[in-house]
């Protein structure tokens, strides 16, 4: 792409959530706070409210592929953003797509396996899949906790276990990898970026409550949309991850359990 063509243009590829907290529905409005253009491949339909996932309708796979090949072929994208993917066959498929462009596009692989509710997201075929088949495409992954546990095999505990993480999905093939520190307990939470300037820390004052719902995919969706506008990647991740410490700050508080942030505080006085 020229430095005359537009930019900003992210393609998501996840599920939706009916509860609008996380998801597509996330993605979007993160993007969108960012500066940024979001399109859309949906992978599933979630029946979800803050409570929990109480059903899952994946979406038929040439449908997906057609939602791909529709907005890459005529709008474009300057990053490409994964979240739930669910099956091993859906992972198959969006990797195949990927792997297929002339160009490659960078990713950001948000490797969403289980909903902050607690529910399952993705079966073990899919998380096989997100291991071999994108985690090397990836130009970013932002696992949580559980995720990076998942991907890598190692306890993680602490901070020195966060990097051993992170180094380790380098080494499994990712260009770079934030390991998010949310699970852990303190005062503060930390973030650990590994890329090729390195080791990176952010940390930022843990917020009390229980608005917490969707913030693994706002945050990935944030840093897709800063990318996507030509953001350095440790610019990205500490301005997308200030976005969601504010965004989380100024939850609205819907819902019995854990509530959605407030995306949209950065358009408002």
């Amino acid at each position: 792409m020229d430095d005359t063509e537009p930019k900003g243009r992210v393609l998501i590829i996840a599920g939706s959530d009916s509860g609008g907290g996380a998801g597509i529905q996330a993605d979007i409005k993160a993007v969108t706070a960012m500066g940024g253009f979001a399109a859309t491949a949906i992978t599933a339909i979630t029946v979800q409210n803050t409570l929990g996932v109480s059903a899952i309708h994946p979406v038929p796979l040439d449908i997906i592929k057609g939602q791909i090949d529709a907005v890459l072929s005529d709008i474009g994208a300057d990053v490409i953003k994964t979240g739930m993917l669910g099956t091993c066959e859906i992972v198959t498929l969006v990797a195949d797509c990927l792997a297929a462009c002339e160009v490659p596009i960078p990713l950001v692989l948000d490797p969403v396996m289980v909903a902050t509710s607690g529910d399952l997201l993705v079966d073990e075929g899919a998380q096989a899949a997100i291991r071999d088949r994108l985690l090397p495409m990836a130009t970013l992954v932002t696992p949580n906790i559980p995720e990076a546990e998942r991907l890598t095999g190692l306890a993680v505990t602490d901070i020195a276990g966060q990097l051993e993480a992170a180094n380790r999905l380098i080494e499994m093939g990712a260009r770079a990898a934030l390991v998010k520190g949310g699970h852990l307990k303190g005062q503060a939470v930390t973030d650990v970026l590994v890329s090729t300037r390195g080791m990176e820390l952010f940390d930022r004052p843990r917020l009390p409550g229980r608005n917490t719902h969707g913030t693994g995919c706002t945050l990935a969706s944030a840093i897709a949309g800063l990318l996507a506008d030509g953001a350095p990647l440790h610019d990205a991740v500490r301005r997308a991850g200030d976005y969601l410490h504010e965004a989380i700050a100024r939850a609205p508080g819907f819902g019995a359990g854990h509530g959605p942030v407030n995306h949209a505080w950065v358009t408002r006085p």
